[in-house]
């Protein structure tokens, strides 16, 4: 169990403690394995500028959801998962998942963060320059929705930083190194994000402690009725 649902239940063991107790029971940590990067600039394409630039911080959930596309190892070959985040609150407000990593497959999992009511109208969606996101698909479909696209520059790893982010957790914490299908993945991917990453996995807020990303969007919301 992390240190700070430790701190929640009101346990106090700090992670010098943790790595003892990891070290007598033979329990290691996962160590990240580098990630193959997807992003493919699609050379006609005209992606939407950088409005956010590094900024990787929202006043108020809705405003400003990130994504970015994983590549999930199966031994019937690769599942792609596209992910959309609020940056106010860190939840995944939107995600698909196919064989495949084209357009469409951005396109659903911003389509499943709409039909939630996640970003509001006007909102900024920033993700990184890769076809699947300047194609005419997207763009269309990002226009339609009545957002904004931005998108980060050539080069610089640190302009879609906040949405490659979540990548590190869901390796390290679900565990699994090769899935043996693609149904497997799917099925322990979509329990990761919505049972325990959503709504059970405690994040470091400056403001609000240790919350979850659902108990954040739920701060937030109080704050505001008040």
């Amino acid at each position: 169990m992390p240190t700070p649902n430790m701190r929640r239940l009101g346990r106090r063991v700090n992670r010098e403690r943790v790595a003892c107790v990891m070290r007598e029971r033979g329990i290691r940590g996962v160590t990240h394995r580098r990630r193959h990067s997807l992003t493919r600039p699609e050379p006609t394409a005209k992606p939407g500028p950088g409005l956010i630039g590094c900024d990787f911080h929202a006043g108020r959930p809705g405003t400003e959801p990130v994504g970015d596309i994983a590549c999930l190892p199966t031994a019937e070959g690769r599942l792609h998962l596209a992910c959309w985040l609020d940056l106010a609150t860190r939840e995944v407000v939107g995600h698909a998942m196919a064989d495949h990593h084209r357009a469409e497959l951005v396109v659903d999992a911003l389509d499943m963060a709409h039909g939630r009511g996640g970003p509001e109208p006007g909102c900024v969606i920033h993700s990184d320059h890769g076809s699947e996101y300047t194609s005419t698909q997207s763009r269309e479909r990002i226009r339609e929705s009545g957002f904004r696209q931005s998108c980060g520059r050539t080069g610089p790893c640190f302009d879609n930083a906040a949405a490659e982010s979540f990548w590190a957790p869901l390796e390290e914490e679900i565990g699994t190194r090769t899935w043996p299908d693609r149904t497997t993945a799917r099925a322990e991917v979509f329990n990761f994000i919505e049972a325990f990453y959503n709504r059970r996995r405690l994040r470091t807020h400056k403001t609000f402690g240790y919350l979850t990303p659902a108990g954040t969007r739920q701060r937030h919301q109080h704050a505001l009725a008040a």
